[in-house]
């Protein structure tokens, strides 16, 4: 198989560098110390479903309120990034043409038709994972309801309340971790976009993108904010 005559080890490492940092983004933060968000609020769930235990029926009005935002949020990014692959698909399919059309631009670079593919085809690729991981994530949420609808209304003190208590909070935690993994999906793809620049400008690209995704989860006020209620409810915990 001939590769394109442009496509030499950079680039290669450009396309593979996006791959990389969407795949060892949870990775990256357990190192850091930080942990996703996600992952930190797993306590608060656990909370919530205790919560739930305690309430009557006719209570969990609110509750259906916060789970219908979630899976109609779900279902929102899950949509985008069909019609988004779509589109991409769709270009594939007439990749010559659209080669021809973009080439003629002054201010598009010189690119060949095999290598244009291939920036095209690691797109598709991301955006074709990111649709998967937003559907599994759906997928999720339905078990994850069907769970909390089967919540006895009874205290949670018994072995057997616990057990459920803990698993149908688990079964939510993953259920918005495939989610944040396709919402995530869309940042890399934006780097992938800068393949077309060239592959310095893709690799500084995804680099920044990694960094401000890190910040978001470390540094940023929110995420200190979610720490600081973390370990409040823990240490309430610990202290109840």
């Amino acid at each position: 198989m001939n590769l394109p005559y442009d496509f030499d080890f950079l680039h290669l490492f450009a396309v593979a560098l996006v791959f990389i940092m969407w795949w060892l983004y949870g990775p990256i933060l357990r190192l850091l110390g930080r942990g996703t968000l996600n992952a930190q609020l797993h306590v608060v769930r656990l909370k919530w479903m205790r919560m739930l235990m305690h309430s009557k029926r006719e209570s969990r009005v609110f509750d259906a309120i916060l789970l219908g935002q979630v899976s109609n949020a779900m279902s929102f990014f899950g949509s985008g990034s069909l019609i988004v692959l779509a589109g991409l698909v769709g270009t594939l399919a007439s990749i010559n043409h659209v080669h021809a059309s973009l080439t003629q631009m002054a201010f598009f670079p010189p690119i060949s038709l095999p290598l244009f593919t291939v920036n095209f085809a690691a797109i598709t690729a991301i955006m074709a994972i990111s649709f998967f991981s937003l559907t599994y994530a759906l997928r999720k949420l339905a078990y994850t309801l069907a769970m909390i609808g089967a919540l006895d209304e009874a205290p949670a003190a018994t072995p057997q309340a616990q057990v459920m208590v803990a698993q149908t909070a688990t079964v939510l935690t993953e259920s918005l971790k495939s989610m944040n993994n396709g919402t995530r999906g869309f940042y890399f793809a934006v780097a992938g976009l800068f393949l077309f620049a060239g592959p310095v400008v893709s690799i500084v690209t995804t680099l920044g993108l990694s960094v401000l995704l890190y910040y978001r989860q470390g540094l940023s006020t929110e995420a200190l904010a979610i720490e600081r209620y973390v370990n409040a409810m823990i240490e309430e915990g610990i202290e109840g």
